[in-house]
């Protein structure tokens, strides 16, 4: 299993949109990168890095073309199931601890790998089309992604 980050700091606000930001130490001592979470529909910023959109649904109304994203891995985000859950009422801390379980299945783990490969080597803006991304999955794959 993945060791957990800690947890993060409120999520900041920016032009209006909530964002979180996770500072990750590289091990060799190079300088930091960040891994922040954005909504989809916000326009690109130079400072993304490698955007990652990390919904398994593609956000309604908005053109491929227009979206700017580098990588879209499915396989990462929530199971349909938890998802429906979750929107059904679930609890975030509940929700959070069965995706982080459903993290550890084969083809997650290995996305999550890579992701977190990117991490190590530069800026990763995760986007999800999430009305509430600090509340979302993205939110917790991004505290993960900072430990």
């Amino acid at each position: 299993m993945r060791a957990r980050a800690p947890a993060a700091s409120p999520p900041g606000e920016r032009g209006g949109a909530q964002y979180s930001r996770r500072t990750v130490p590289d091990p060799e001592g190079a300088p930091s990168v960040s891994v922040r979470v954005r909504r989809i529909y916000e326009p690109p910023e130079p400072d993304d890095g490698l955007r990652v959109l990390v919904d398994r649904l593609w956000p309604r109304g908005l053109a491929k073309d227009a979206a700017h994203i580098d990588e879209w891995p499915k396989g990462l985000t929530p199971s349909a199931e938890l998802r429906t859950w979750y929107h059904g009422g679930g609890s975030y801390e509940e929700f959070r601890r069965r995706y982080e379980a459903e993290l550890d299945a084969p083809e997650a783990a290995a996305l999550f790998e890579g992701l977190h490969k990117a991490v190590r080597e530069g800026r990763v803006t995760l986007l999800t089309a999430s009305k509430r991304p600090e509340q979302s999955h993205a939110s917790v794959l991004a505290e993960l992604l900072g430990g």
